[in-house]
């Protein structure tokens, strides 16, 4: 039973922002894993090309797959995004939500319609993915919620991103307590600064240059920042062997910071 819940092999995948960067760097490992079928969430037209790409790699490895476009931060969106992929590429043992955006700007400036922005999208449709999730998924199920290393950081500038990342750490811990009847894993990974194209417009010259040698092994990194290959391994592995790692947010990288 273990090696079965285990394995990768033979199971369906939802990837939330599976279009491009993170997302789309798991999907074409998910494929090389030999999952039977990968499922690509993107959120507008201006990634569908990119989802295209993405769905393009996977079937160069004869996996079933298929792009599902969505507004997560609607509720009514998540429950049709798991139905549409229950019925068209079977029941999900995967679940993978990537979705985020970065604000960096001082409270005092942060205006209710950017609040209400960052909530919805890092918090609200984190909650709903993960509810939906809980109604989908196979027993013995795996979920996964891309955070942010910051929840660890005594910082400023980023409260209302960070902020309203953090209730994702207790949606995790409910969560896990919720399904583990059901043998359902549930855990959330907070990447460091990452170098992605979402990365850098966020940030000033003198910010970049501080967060490229703010980590311990840094000086060993191409950029001195988290790279998305640092992190697809540990999310393969806490949705297939590590499965025994349950209602825990882990930041990886690289010793940027922690709790």
């Amino acid at each position: 039973m273990s090696t079965h819940r285990n394995s990768l092999r033979g199971k369906t995948v939802l990837i939330t922002g599976g279009a491009k960067n993170l997302g789309g760097r798991l999907a074409r490992d998910f494929a090389v894993q030999g999952v039977s079928s990968i499922a690509i969430h993107y959120h507008s037209n201006t990634s569908q090309q990119a989802a295209s790409e993405t769905i393009a790699a996977i079937r160069r490895y004869g996996i079933p797959t298929a792009a599902f476009q969505a507004d997560l931060t609607s509720p009514e969106a998540i429950k049709a995004l798991f139905q549409n992929v229950t019925k068209q590429l079977g029941p999900i043992d995967i679940a993978i939500n990537t979705v985020g955006q970065v604000l960096k700007k001082p409270i005092i400036d942060v205006t209710e319609a950017e609040y209400d922005a960052m909530s919805d999208i890092n918090a609200k449709a984190a909650f709903f993915f993960l509810k939906e999730a809980g109604v989908h998924l196979n027993d013995h199920g795996k979920i996964c919620t891309v955070v942010t290393s910051l929840l660890g950081a005594f910082t400023p500038f980023y409260a209302a991103y960070a902020g309203l990342k953090a209730p994702v750490e207790h949606f995790t811990r409910a969560a896990a307590k919720e399904f583990g009847s059901r043998g359902i894993s549930v855990t959330a990974i907070g990447p460091g600064p990452m170098d992605t194209p979402f990365f850098y417009p966020a940030e000033s010259k003198e910010a970049i240059t501080y967060h490229q040698t703010a980590a311990a092994l840094s000086a060993h990194s191409a950029t001195g920042l988290t790279d998305l290959s640092d992190i697809v391994p540990w999310v393969r592995f806490l949705v297939s062997e590590g499965w025994w790692m349950t209602g825990q947010t882990l930041l990886v990288n690289g010793g940027y910071t922690t709790k």
